[in-house]
């Protein structure tokens, strides 16, 4: 087997056109993930009756499977849930219209969900409570002083595992492909499929991931940065 570096650019080429996907995939499932971390963070914190032990299970459940294990889950269980809600209530909708990436954005963000929380908790509870105290004093309901003071504090203590957990996420969708959505690593198998040249495809793969996880880190520095500068009473 000889290295044929001209294709390696060949397929980095025609892997381009899969990247907005990729993109795509992890924005959604981090985007729901950090929606879906916070709520769950937020019921554990406080306690909530009933919810709490709920949200407990779901961290303990997602934390202990495997990725692939809820995207095949998802793909596999979702439709029959569906078609049989349809048929009780009706519904003129059925999962086959679901389209196959529905599949993949539900189970990443349940994915992101579970492990986000744990993050997003960290975070929150890094925060002084004295802050919160100072708060209440001065007239703050709960919900004003999350969001004006708890949030962009716990934001900043954050900010390095939010950006590793995008990073992971964004390789985590390569498994997207198990449920025939063409990302970066199915297109890179369709590439090659024609001749055989999985290495070279799979090393243009692998260039294009590790660019776009160097992107990601940039614009973390860049993010961590102006929140160093607002902190220590500078200009953003």
């Amino acid at each position: 087997m000889r290295l044929d570096p001209s294709f390696i650019w060949t397929a980095f080429t025609l892997l381009l056109s899969a990247i907005p996907t990729t993109l795509i995939i992890t924005a959604v499932a981090m985007g729901c993930g950090i929606l879906i971390g916070t709520t769950v963070a937020l019921i554990r914190i406080y306690r909530v009756p009933v919810l709490h032990q709920l949200a407990a299970a779901y961290v303990t459940f997602i934390r202990g499977t495997p990725m692939l294990t809820h995207l095949l889950l998802i793909y596999f269980g979702l439709p029959y849930l569906v078609d049989s809600l349809a048929i009780q209530l009706g519904w003129s909708f059925r999962a086959v219209s679901i389209p196959l990436i529905g599949f993949a954005y539900i189970s990443f963000s349940i994915t992101a969900g579970a492990y986000l929380s744990e993050v997003i908790r960290s975070g929150l509870l890094a925060v002084n409570k004295g802050q919160l105290e100072a708060a209440y004093s001065i007239g703050m309901t709960t919900k004003q002083a999350m969001k004006r003071i708890v949030f962009p504090q716990a934001f900043a203590i954050l900010l390095p595992s939010l950006s590793n957990s995008t990073i992971s996420m964004l390789h985590g969708t390569t498994l997207a492909f198990t449920v025939s959505v063409v990302d970066i690593n199915a297109k890179s198998q369709i590439i090659a499929s024609s001749n055989w040249k999985f290495f070279e495809a799979y090393i243009a793969a692998a260039i294009i991931y590790w660019g776009l996880t160097i992107l990601i880190e940039r614009l973390t520095a860049i993010i961590e940065k102006r929140i160093n500068l607002y902190n220590r009473g500078g200009v953003a």
